[in-house]
């Protein structure tokens, strides 16, 4: 499936020699992996200052050593779906058309990885790619199954003229195949083809490609997951601070309040400990203090926190 992009940036060559920086392969899949291992893996400080001079600038080879140096995260993700098609070097060049638009619409400000934000924009256009291709892909995977796929109109049509009704177990014994691939086959042929240009109810003109995350959406859901792991990452540092009452009270209260779960009661606590209900509550309100605190510190642009009811 041919994808445009955008011609200020660099694009995928399409042929000749190959280099380190190549995005479509002109030889195997192995000598592609062997290739972009040696590309350098890009610093957090590295990667910033490019994705600053491509965003301030226009500056295209810093774009280009930030879609160079992420081929192998393409990789990674084509991987996940490589069941799906024949071809694995297809979702791969699918990715790096994603990993084009995602250094496109990158805004290095947001505080978030050029990685993190790159995997939406890669993953969607994999997905995409297999959602057009899907009935190519499914259609014929056996030998039988190739077999009817090229023949099954065509036989069912001579079948007719002759005056028979054309069965699948009329069709079958014809085509030397079993009955039930011929059925399973009439199904798959009668299904309805799923692509992302096509409206999701006659006359209407939304299609499934409107549902693939923009730029916008990408970037603060990107962001909005990063913050939540920061936060998750800088509590649990946390938590190695404390030991005894105060490790057991944050365990079964705080991080419970903080995951949306229900706390072990503060009678629980203090029976455990033979302390009142109020001693535990005071307690977990400095806790609930000091973990603020910290968080406040180590994060200084962090929202309000809570730690629910």
């Amino acid at each position: 499936m041919a994808q445009e992009h955008d011609p200020d940036l660099p694009g995928p060559p399409s042929g000749g020699p190959r280099s380190p920086g190549a995005l479509v392969p002109a030889d195997t899949l192995q000598r592609y992996l062997a290739e972009i291992r040696r590309i350098p893996v890009l610093s957090r400080e590295e990667e910033h200052a490019l994705a600053v001079r491509w965003h301030e600038h226009g500056d295209r080879q810093a774009a280009w050593r930030l879609v160079t140096a992420n081929l192998r995260l393409v990789v990674m993700i084509a991987r996940e779906y490589q069941r799906a098609v024949h071809n694995l070097l297809d979702l791969i060049q699918e990715g790096n058309v994603g990993l084009l638009e995602a250094v496109k619409n990158f805004d290095p400000y947001r505080g978030i990885r050029f990685p993190s934000y790159a995997v939406w924009w890669i993953r969607a256009y994999v997905i995409r790619y297999i959602m057009n291709n899907w009935r190519l892909v499914k259609v014929g995977t056996t030998q039988a199954q190739r077999k009817l796929f090229f023949n099954l109109q065509k036989e069912r049509e001579r079948l007719e003229r002759e005056g028979f009704v054309a069965s699948p177990k009329l069709i079958a014994q014809h085509l030397g195949v079993k009955e039930k691939d011929v059925v399973e086959m009439e199904q798959r042929l009668a299904a309805r083809d799923l692509s992302v240009n096509a409206p999701l109810e006659d006359g209407e003109d939304a299609t499934l490609l409107d549902f693939l995350p923009g730029p916008a959406q990408t970037a603060d859901a990107v962001a909005d997951e990063e913050y939540h792991r920061l936060v998750r990452q800088k509590a649990e540092e946390f938590k190695r601070t404390l030991k005894g009452k105060d490790l057991v009270i944050y365990e079964r209260r705080l991080e419970a309040l903080m995951r949306d779960e229900d706390p072990v009661t503060l009678q629980e606590i203090g029976d455990q400990y033979g302390i009142s209900r109020e001693r535990v509550r005071q307690i977990e309100a400095r806790l609930k203090k000091r973990l603020a605190a910290y968080l406040r510190e180590q994060i200084p642009d962090i929202r309000d926190i809570e730690f629910g009811a």
